[in-house]
């Protein structure tokens, strides 16, 4: 399991359509065979900052998601809506025996 955490600030004028954007791309990915979980959160206290929460069943798993269709239509479509560069951190799991009470 490899779970990304991608950090997003977005224009404060383009929030909505980033949401939107986002939700799309997160229907989208977890359709994919090798996508265990996919989040799109927004903070509380500043509406203009997103985490997604990508969680892939292996290290190839990823590099296909970025490979989908859906996925560059996400990246091309938020890209000028983004007030900074998106960064990201990959985890490995610790405690295996976690499970999501989703």
């Amino acid at each position: 399991m490899v779970t990304v955490h991608v950090h997003v600030h977005v224009k404060a004028d383009q929030v909505e359509q980033f949401a939107a954007a986002s939700a799309e791309n997160a229907r989208n990915s977890i359709r994919e065979a090798g996508v265990s979980r996919f989040d799109v959160l927004q903070a509380v206290d500043d509406p203009t900052r997103f985490v997604l929460v990508e969680v892939y069943r292996s290290p190839e798993a990823v590099l296909a998601h970025k490979e989908t269709a859906h996925y560059t239509l996400w990246r091309d479509t938020v890209a000028e809506m983004m007030a900074e560069p998106r960064h990201s951190q990959k985890y490995e799991l610790v405690f295996p025996e976690a499970t999501f009470l989703v």
